[in-house]
Formats: C-alpha cells, sequence, structure tokens
C-alpha cells in the first residue's frame, strides 16, 4: 500500500508562494488519540507562506487500521520511522515538522535518524519521559503507579475513561466543546490500539537520546499543563541542542487548539530567527 493511502497524507500548496514549488514544506505530526483534522486551527495560518502536509498516524483517524503492527509500534520511533517515509513520499526536504505531545518525541527520533529531512522542528507541549525518576532528579509528572491506574482505567472502561480525561488534558477553561471534541476523538479510535499506543506514550524515555539532536527545536511549553508541566519544558531546554523554549499561558495540552494564534506567532517568531 501506498504511504499516501496507509496515512492518509494531505498536500495543500502554498497559497502565496511567486510560483509552485518555492514554497518550504511543513509537515504536521498529531498527538495520542487524535488525528490530523486537530490541525484545522493552527495549519490554515500557515498556508500563506508554506506548503503543509498533514497525515495521519497508524491506527488514529482514516489511516490504514490493519497496518498497525503491535509489535513495530510499541516504541516511539515506528511513528518516527513513518514521519521520515512520508517525508520522502511528499518531497520539499529538508522540512520544516510540528509535533504534537508524543508526536514531538517521535519526530524528535525521526530527526536525530534522518537529520537531512528536517530543518527545524517545533514541539507543541512535549515530554521525553512522563514518570518521575527521583534518583536522576528528574520530575515528568506522574508516578509509575499514576501511569498503571490510567492503563487499568482504560482497560476497564475505555470510553468512560475517554469521557473524564479528554476535557482534562484540553483544559481550555472558557471553551467546552473544544473538551467534548477531544473526547469526541478519543472515542473514535479503537481502544485496543488506543491502549497499545497509551503504553508506548506513557512508558516512554528518550532522556538519553537528547543530547544527539542536531536540528533546530522550538519547545512550545504550556503555564498549566499536567500532562507536560513547565519543569519538563526547562529539561528539554536545558539538554536539547539547539532549542528554545517559548511558554504560552494556557491551561492545558493542546495550544495549537486552545490558542492557536498565541501559537502560530511563537512559531513565527522562531521560524524568523531561523530564516525559514
Amino acid at each position: 500500500m501506498r504511504i499516501e493511502d496507509r496515512n492518509n497524507v494531505r498536500i495543500r500548496e502554498c497559497s502565496g508562494a511567486p510560483q509552485a514549488g518555492t514554497a518550504a514544506t511543513m509537515v504536521f505530526m498529531h498527538g495520542f488519540g487524535c488525528d490530523q483534522t486537530m490541525w484545522r486551527y493552527l495549519e490554515p495560518l500557515f498556508r500563506a507562506r508554506y506548503r503543509t502536509v498533514l497525515f495521519d498516524l497508524v491506527g488514529s483517524g482514516a489511516s490504514d487500521l490493519s497496518a498497525y503492527d503491535f509489535d513495530s509500534y510499541a516504541r516511539l520511533d515506528a511513528h518516527g520511522a513513518d514521519l521520515c517515509q512520508v517525508i520522502h513520499a511528499v518531497g520539499g526536504a529538508p522540512v520544516i515538522c510540528i509535533g504534537h505531545s508524543v508526536s514531538a518525541m517521535s519526530a524528535l527520533l525521526a530527526s536525530i535518524a534522518e537529520p537531512e529531512l528536517f530543518a527545524a522542528q517545533v514541539m507543541l507541549a512535549p515530554s521525553p519521559c512522563y514518570v518521575d525518576d527521583a534518583a536522576a532528579g528528574y520530575r515528568g509528572g506522574f508516578s509509575r503507579a499514576d501511569i498503571d491506574d490510567l492503563l487499568d482505567a482504560m482497560d476497564s472502561n475505555y470510553l468512560g475513561w475517554s469521557a473524564g480525561m479528554a476535557p482534562a488534558i484540553m483544559g481550555a477553561p472558557g471553551q467546552p466543546a473544544l473538551g467534548q471534541d477531544l473526547v469526541n476523538s478519543f472515542c473514535r479510535t479503537d481502544p485496543v490500539i488506543a491502549r497499545h499506543f497509551a503504553q508506548a506514550t506513557f512508558l516512554s524515555d528518550h532522556r538519553a537520546v537528547l543530547p544527539h539532536n542536531s536540528t533546530p527545536a522550538l519547545i512550545v511549553q504550556c503555564s498549566d499543563d499536567f500532562i507536560a508541566p513547565p519543569c519538563v519544558g526547562e529539561y528539554l531546554r536545558e539538554m536539547l541542542p539547539h532549542s528554545t523554549l517559548h511558554v504560552l499561558e494556557n491551561v492545558g495540552h493542546c495550544p495549537h487548539m486552545s490558542v492557536p494564534d498565541a501559537s502560530y506567532r511563537a512559531i513565527r517568531h522562531f521560524l524568523d530567527g531561523q530564516h525559514l
């Protein structure tokens, strides 16, 4: 199967380029429980300057669910490898990659594996490790018992877990429709795949690879985010070479949806500094 079909790849040409083929390419990679439609507030803001590429992770959205291999996707590297395949398929490298949450780390793994494919990476609400490590003095925001409880709740009642967890993840006080939007997205995801991806996400630890990054990176952290608290952004800024940290005044884990204009301005400022 073509990767364009497997990952439901959608390309939008730059509306403001002086001629076809002159615009840089920007690739968007969504997070857990989501699909490419979650970029609908942020991605259009970039179309005047960039050719944009949207796709669904295997196992999400309108991707080919039969392509989800439980052994391969037990690690985030597999989604990173898929990102590289998408970039090769659509052309335009080196690209600017915008990854949300767990996909920010998958994109980082991809940029380390094939750095020539990436001009810059934007990491929205990323975390290299969600579990606290007292011995190393690292705070990820969760204990191992917290993660085990989360996975058990998904096992026992996935729809109920989604209805309760998604609005908390979204945050965005005063915008309840966004929380319901995320609930609906979680509920559209196959529960077995979602549980497997959640384990791969929340038990991942990629702290050791951070120093190997060579791609300029913007870390966009929210001021109040229980999934990826501000201390995680500070840790990433310290450990990730060629990185810049920008903290948005925002409650929640999805700034591309709850504060798209502020997210756009932060990203635009970073890219202008990189001359991209």
